[in-house]
């Protein structure tokens, strides 16, 4: 509820004469929480009754994490918005080490996410990995309860939610490069309401706009989805977006990265140029993708 508050809360401060209220809905993606999210559907199972609320004109907009948008939107939608980034690093919580780095062989880590565990077993094979799903509280509750030695979340929601003092360390993006569009909200709306994406566009930021654009574009030239470990980072500096991006296969073991820089304005064509180092050095093959 956080995300939409926040959204609801820079809508008012805008228009400040707008009646704004916000519905609470609860997705398949926070009801089903004893299986992974790849076995389950993938990120569409967070987004798909807030689109019946669009299609019923129950709501105007919805809310959503980027990371949690599938890369081809059903034909009636469209993303008319993306505000600010927070941080989009992963987050190191522990109430015993200080980070990674300092976990003892065959200690507990406890995360669902494909993209962390292949990470994680590249770096640290010797840890133990445990699934983790439930909301925030709920995966901290999980580690105060001496489940896990560590955990490891999204720093933006513990930001957002002022949880940051239970970030022991974060994770350097460049070696554990996030998830596409960690770290950004985006607003969907349907594309017939012209009026809505016009009412709704001082919420874009464009450098985040820029960065997710690109990562989004290697996630869907590489068919991208939670069934696949993968991860793309774009930052600019400069003027100048740098991308990177890894392929894994699900035990860490075969990992391949790309990076590239340019200016901005050239963000896809950068994002292609990713996405078709991770291929020619054998991403398609190591996604199952390769046929024949």
């Amino acid at each position: 509820m956080w995300q939409a508050n926040y959204i609801a809360d820079r809508i008012r401060e805008k228009y400040p004469d707008t009646e704004v209220n916000v519905l609470s809905f609860k997705t398949q993606g926070d009801i089903i929480l004893d299986q992974p999210l790849a076995e389950i559907g993938g990120k569409g199972l967070f987004i798909k009754e807030l689109e019946h609320a669009l299609l019923n004109d129950d709501a105007d907009l919805a809310v959503h994490s980027m990371k949690d948008v599938p890369m081809d939107l059903p034909e009636p939608f469209e993303i008319c918005a993306i505000s600010e980034r927070e941080n989009p690093s992963d987050a190191f919580i522990s109430n015993k080490y200080a980070s990674l780095d300092d976990l003892p062989q065959d200690a507990v880590i406890g995360t669902s996410s494909l993209r962390r565990q292949s990470l994680i077993k590249h770096t640290r094979p010797d840890l133990i990995i445990e699934s983790l799903r439930g909301n925030l509280q709920t995966r901290l509750k999980k580690l105060d309860s001496g489940i896990y030695d560590a955990i490891i979340l999204a720093s933006a929601g513990l930001i957002r939610l002022n949880l940051e003092n239970r970030i022991k360390s974060t994770l350097d993006v460049k070696q554990y490069i996030p998830s596409v569009g960690q770290g950004a909200l985006g607003i969907e709306i349907l594309k017939n309401k012209s009026e809505v994406k016009e009412f709704l566009d001082f919420l874009n930021d464009e450098q985040t706009q820029i960065q997710v654009e690109a990562e989004r574009k290697i996630s869907k030239t590489l068919a991208g989805s939670c069934t696949v470990p993968m991860g793309a980072h774009a930052s600019i500096k400069n003027n100048l977006l740098t991308i990177q991006a890894f392929v894994s296969s699900p035990d860490g073991i075969k990992m391949i990265r790309a990076t590239d820089t340019g200016p901005c304005s050239e963000h896809l064509s950068l994002a292609n140029n990713v996405a078709q180092s991770l291929i020619d050095q054998g991403a398609k093959n190591i996604l199952g993708l390769e046929h024949g």
